[in-house]
C-alpha cells in the first residue's frame, strides 16, 4: 500500500495542530464572560491542571470544524485528511494520557 503524502495534507495537518492552540485563548475568554471568571483565572487553570487543560483544549478543537467544512465544500480532500490526521496524532494521545493514565 503506497502512501501518497502531499503538501496539501501537510498544510492541513499544520492547521489541525496549530489552529486549536491559537483558538484556546478565545475559548477561555468566552468562558470567562459566560461564567463570571477572570481570564487570568482560567488561564492559570490551563497552565496548572492537566485535566482542565484537556477539557479546554477539547473545546478549542471544535474550531477545526470550520476549516474542515471550508475545504470539504471546495472538494480539497487532502486538506481535510490532513486536518483530521493532525488532530488524531497530536491531541488524541494527549487526551488519553491525561484522562486515563494520569487520573
Amino acid at each position: 500500500m503506497k502512501l501518497n503524502w502531499s503538501k496539501e495534507r501537510t498544510f492541513g495537518m499544520l492547521i489541525g495542530i496549530i489552529w486549536p492552540l491559537l483558538f484556546l485563548p478565545v475559548v477561555l475568554y468566552i468562558l470567562s464572560l459566560v461564567n463570571n471568571f477572570t481570564f487570568s483565572e482560567l488561564w492559570n487553570q490551563v497552565l496548572t491542571y492537566h485535566q482542565m487543560r484537556s477539557k479546554y483544549l477539547s473545546l478549542s478543537l471544535i474550531s477545526n470544524i470550520g476549516w474542515f467544512y471550508f475545504f470539504l465544500n471546495r472538494e480539497e480532500f487532502d486538506y481535510t485528511y490532513g486536518i483530521i490526521f493532525g488532530m488524531l496524532i497530536t491531541y488524541v494521545p494527549y487526551m488519553v494520557y491525561v484522562n486515563l493514565i494520569l487520573f
